[in-house]
């Protein structure tokens, strides 16, 4: 027999955001590895889905993957959920899909949510060309990061917290400029879905004015050529 490892997108907030597909591979694998089995199991009990769960996120996936690959080496089939969008965009996944790939394993990735998309598209901003630079430094080469996006010509996405959105949008504006065109999404897909537009300086006010609540993506337009 051979073992296969897939992908299964979960979520982002709207609980039918998951494709048929996605269900029924879910009830058929043998196993499936969540981020977090609690809010997994959410999702499971949803789609009457009783299939065995176990543990895999960022604190522990360096220990686990040899022994997820061997099991898929045997012969069993193992979906890998992160608790919402597409695993391995800024969520666990990267490592173990390497190593299943060096091992010949077969790996298959279901399309399905991931947040940076409607972000995108809702911005307004051209969708063409962009690049995605999800969470960034936190601290330690968090500058040096932006300060060579500063010439970057085209749309970039971000990945933020509401602890450190206002934070993040002085910082662009430190960098890119004050008048750059930008858009913030929150809770997307969620009942309290918004998109602000506008520049950067603009958002700053305007989450300054309303603390921010929820999920962020930050879409950010190119320097114009």
């Amino acid at each position: 027999m051979e073992g296969k490892l897939y992908l299964v997108p979960t979520p982002i907030g709207n609980l039918e955001d998951i494709t048929f597909r996605a269900v029924r591979l879910l009830k058929e694998v043998d196993l499936i590895l969540a981020e977090d089995t609690r809010t997994t199991a959410f999702l499971l009990k949803h789609y009457d889905i009783t299939t065995p769960m176990a543990s895999h996120h960022k604190f522990n996936e360096h220990q686990k993957v040899k022994k997820v690959v061997e099991r898929l080496e045997a012969g069993q089939t193992i979906a890998l959920v992160s608790d919402a969008g597409t695993p391995s965009i800024s969520d666990p996944g990267f490592l173990l899909v390497r190593l299943a790939t060096q091992q010949g394993v077969e790996v298959e990735c279901l399309p399905g949510a991931t947040a940076f998309v409607p972000a995108l598209v809702n911005s307004g901003l051209p969708s063409d060309r962009f690049c995605f630079e999800g969470f960034l430094p936190q601290k330690k080469g968090r500058q040096s990061r932006l300060e060579r996006l500063a010439t970057e010509e085209r749309t970039m996405i971000f990945y933020e917290s509401p602890f450190r959105l206002l934070k993040a949008l002085e910082q662009f504006i430190e960098v890119f400029g004050a008048e750059r065109k930008a858009s913030v999404s929150r809770e997307i897909s969620k009942k309290f879905e918004q998109t602000c537009r506008g520049t950067l300086q603009e958002l700053k006010n305007h989450f300054t004015e309303v603390p921010p609540k929820g999920e962020f993506v930050i879409v950010v337009a190119g320097m114009e050529k």
